[in-house]
């Protein structure tokens, strides 16, 4: 055998060894979860079943619909929320699908709350349902989303049999 061929397949071979190694004392890349008895922190994440049903507003505070479906991707972000507009009293309603970017929640209430008890609470007279716990409740009041309903009107309507 050829002394150069040998020391090729050595230097192969070495090379091999020394990759396996380096992956090997490579450390994982950090993950999100907790270990045994670990605390995971969760301040300022949502539940996104607590998303359902909330009411997305426009900037001239008029109430375009509510979100009827959070929709993730393969790796669980978010991809876009459906949102139910038109209608009434869920007749005529029909979905529309956009971007999470496409909304800002708000935390405050709504504006068209009526706000009057000393705990924050609103009185049978709002027109918007009482807030909900501001220490830890998970959700956001309302969003907000830059369009008018004219605008919704021209967003394709959003059906699960397109998409299959």
């Amino acid at each position: 055998m050829d002394i150069r061929k040998l020391l090729a397949a050595a230097s192969i071979a070495a090379l091999a060894t020394v990759s396996a190694a380096v992956a090997q004392s490579t450390p994982p890349a950090p993950a999100a979860k907790a270990t045994a008895g670990e605390k995971m922190d969760l301040k300022g994440t949502w539940r996104s079943s607590k998303l359902i049903g909330l009411d997305v507003y426009n900037r001239a505070d008029e109430k375009l619909g509510d979100i009827n479906e959070v929709l993730l991707d393969t790796q669980g972000k978010v991809k876009a929320v459906v949102i139910g507009v038109g209608g009434f009293l869920g007749m005529g309603e029909h979905d529309i699908a956009v971007s999470m970017d496409r909304l800002k929640f708000m935390e405050e209430p709504h504006k068209s709350a009526k706000v009057d008890r000393a705990d924050g609470k609103t009185t049978g007279s709002a027109t918007a349902p009482a807030r909900r716990d501001t220490n830890n409740d998970w959700v956001p009041d309302h969003a907000v989303m830059d369009a008018n309903k004219e605008q919704l009107k021209a967003i394709p309507q959003f059906k699960y049999s397109s998409y299959n």
